[in-house]
């Protein structure tokens, strides 16, 4: 009998990604563990493995088609014995398998709203037959995304199609809705939801670009890693009560231990020679003040949801990592019981894998904490957005020698500012303050992180 292969789903919210590649063609034999194909989400691209062993029969979508649904058939494999004709031809009779195709061309076509809004509302009357607004009254299937990126941009659900399995309304349907100008009865539509509906709206995008001379810009679409990243910052400075508090670390002792550690570390031997077994970074030790401070403080050491308070047992820091056409935040999980050593040995592999978009998703998913470190751009202060589900971010300024007051006298330090942004609803300004003060301590008082 055939063995389908579907689309899989590569973490919990994912509802659809971009098949790039494959790596096996029709008529080759595959065992279980080999890896037939890379499949690219919003972050990251992943190799997808087979799982039983067979014989190529039929590559049901291609190479370098977007927004494939989840489930959807992708290939089919013939088992040992089994006619290869016979199970492509099972293939080409399922109904699933032409739907991948068939919706590649939605899936990008938000990208060029700003160009042309007028035909955009195309992709979302295309799978009319497949669904169709719901009457007032009637029951809407929606995916709880899909349900969340409505209420904050004000469209009323029931106006919008569905396009997933059984009519179903997901992310896709709704910023399609969003872009055509769809919106929710005056009466219904959240005040803080007005500014979002806006800015998503593709007649404002219309208007800025008629303010330029048209040949003078070049209009690049959007890619999934640009609009997650929007989408994720508009949510949380429209839903997030933001505080903030700054505080000014001495560096002095941190940076002569940091010396201390690097010029004592073992020399080891590895293919490009002999190299020391780690080198601790200024970030190294953040990540390590940043992990003890919040095992000190679990009051603040917490997500907000609206069901309850989610006190985490661990210090998880995800670290903002720049990369090609976005940012991505993997995680040092349990930092405050890892030695400095094997944060700095993790966070470059980490960083490495992420530059490469070859992170898997419970490597830059979840956390309970961020850091986000500009020093090394001489920036000297700045505020960070929240990454929910983390409640304080770690917003880390440059070191640089400043003039302070020690003992009555005039003095010259290494010092560096910190500003906490932290989530109000789960943690207050006095425990932020408390929060803050044991970070700075570890800080200033540096061979307390290696206790």
């Amino acid at each position: 009998m055939a063995i389908k292969i579907t689309m899989p789903a590569l973490s919990p919210t994912m509802e659809e990604g971009n098949l790039a590649k494959w790596l096996v063609k029709e008529g080759d034999k595959v065992s279980a563990g080999d890896v037939i194909a890379e499949i690219e989400t919003d972050k990251a691209t992943m190799e997808v493995e087979a799982v039983d062993e067979g014989i190529v029969a039929k590559l049901v979508v291609a190479g370098g088609t977007e927004g494939v649904k989840v489930n959807a058939l992708i290939a089919v494999l013939a088992e040992d014995g089994e006619d290869v004709a016979e199970a492509a031809k099972a293939a080409s009779g399922d109904a699933p398998a032409a739907a991948p195709k068939a919706e590649a061309a939605p899936a990008a076509a938000p990208a060029p709203v700003a160009a042309a809004p007028a035909a955009t509302p195309a992709p979302v009357a295309a799978p009319a037959p497949v669904a169709t607004p719901a009457a007032k009254g009637e029951r809407l299937f929606a995916s709880p995304l899909a349900r969340r990126i409505a209420k904050e941009a004000g469209v009323e659900l029931s106006a919008v199609s569905g396009t997933g399995p059984h009519g179903r309304i997901v992310r896709k349907d709704v910023e399609a809705a969003i872009a055509s100008g769809v919106k929710a009865p005056a009466a219904a539509t959240p005040s803080a939801a007005a500014p979002q509906a806006a800015v998503a709206s593709g007649a404002s995008d219309e208007a800025t670009l008629k303010m330029f001379e048209e040949g003078s810009y070049e209009l690049v679409p959007h890619d999934g890693m640009r609009k997650t990243i929007a989408r994720r910052l508009m949510e949380s400075k429209l839903t997030v009560p933001h505080f903030y508090l700054t505080i000014d670390c001495e560096l002095d002792a941190l940076l002569a231990l940091r010396a201390q550690l690097n010029a004592a570390a073992p020399v080891i031997k590895t293919e490009k020679g002999e190299v020391p077994a780690y080198k601790l970074s200024v970030n190294d030790l953040v990540i390590k003040a940043t992990a003890l401070a919040l095992r000190d403080i679990p009051e603040a050491n917490v997500s907000w949801t609206d069901a309850g308070m989610v006190k985490h047992k661990h210090s998880d820091v995800g670290v903002a990592v720049s990369i090609p056409g976005g940012l991505i935040t993997p995680i040092v999980r349990g930092a405050e019981t890892k030695a400095l050593s094997a944060i700095s040995n993790e966070m470059k592999d980490l960083a490495k894998r992420a530059r490469d978009r070859k992170l898997k998703p419970s490597e830059y998913q979840g956390g309970t904490t961020s850091v986000s470190n500009l020093g090394m751009f001489g920036v000297k202060d700045f505020a960070a957005i929240i990454n929910p589900p983390h409640a304080t971010i770690f917003a880390v300024g440059a070191g640089e020698q400043r003039a302070v007051v020690k003992n009555g006298e005039l003095a010259v330090a290494n010092v560096m500012s910190v500003t906490l942004s932290t989530d109000h609803r789960a943690v207050d300004g006095a425990l932020a303050a408390e929060l803050a003060k044991v970070f700075k301590n570890y800080i200033e008082n540096p061979l307390s992180l290696l206790v």
